[in-house]
């Protein structure tokens, strides 16, 4: 008869992710992460097998949380182009862009090696850019063009924050954002009010 376990896999894997955070996937031991979480080792090995298992499965918990996030943010923002705005900025506060352009940089290697992380960052790549699109043009394919577009410059607006720190997070992220949508929009046909 199979054991119940005490611990769900969602709440394990949450705190391995925090682990992860600290320690970066080179260092995520199974002894990391029992500590952690609280289950033996063993405990570990029997659920995921092995650390590049176990690895994918932390990582594949946190596409699971940003997609959550991203699907509330999608409900709970206006259809606006300031809403696409306002989307964005929730998805990576500034109270968090410190850690994630240094640590989650690491862990976004990572995912960009692995296939079946890769195509989970493919999707969500593709949600992301619909919900903004949405936000941004009445025409699909429009919609579709310019959320890439100001997805990119989300992405490179915080990786650039992070090198020049000329302002806070916030401000320079959310600048670069309303900027981009000003010229993007401006004189466009089939744009959202």
């Amino acid at each position: 008869m199979a054991r119940h376990k005490t611990i769900p896999d969602e709440a394990v894997l949450d705190t391995i992710l925090e682990t992860l955070r600290e320690t970066g996937p080179a260092g995520l031991t199974f002894a990391r992460a029992a500590k952690a979480c609280g289950l033996s080792p063993a405990t570990l090995v029997q659920r995921y097998g092995d650390r590049e298992a176990l690895l994918e499965a932390t990582l594949l918990r946190a596409w699971d949380r940003l997609d959550e996030e991203t699907e509330a943010a999608d409900r709970e923002t206006p259809p606006t182009p300031a809403g696409a705005v306002a989307l964005l900025m929730r998805l990576m506060p500034a109270a968090s862009a410190e850690e994630a352009a240094t640590d989650g940089l690491l862990l976004l290697r990572e995912d960009v090696r692995n296939p079946v992380l890769r195509s989970r960052g493919a999707v969500w790549g593709h949600r992301i850019a619909a919900a903004l699109g949405r936000r941004l043009s009445v025409e699909v394919e429009e919609g579709k063009r310019l959320g890439w577009q100001m997805a990119s410059v989300w992405q490179g607006a915080h990786i650039w924050w992070a090198f020049t720190r000329e302002r806070p997070a916030e401000e320079a992220i959310r600048g670069a954002l309303e900027a981009w949508m000003e010229r993007a929009l401006d004189g466009g046909s089939g744009t959202a009010s």
